[in-house]
């Protein structure tokens, strides 16, 4: 597994709670949620190289 690194991110009240709500709805941490939303931009935009 690749190494992780730190990062902090500041988001408006509002918007956190959204990113919660959404990561309990698909039973993730809020962490894993913002990771998954990032990952999926990034793959969608063809920024993010396909796994070999």
């Amino acid at each position: 597994m690749p190494a992780k690194k730190p990062f902090a991110l500041r988001l408006d009240e509002k918007m956190m709670k959204a990113v919660e709500k959404w990561a309990a709805d698909e039973f993730r941490s809020t962490n894993g949620q913002i990771e998954w939303i990032v990952y999926e931009a990034l793959r969608k935009s063809g920024r993010l190289k396909e796994k070999e």
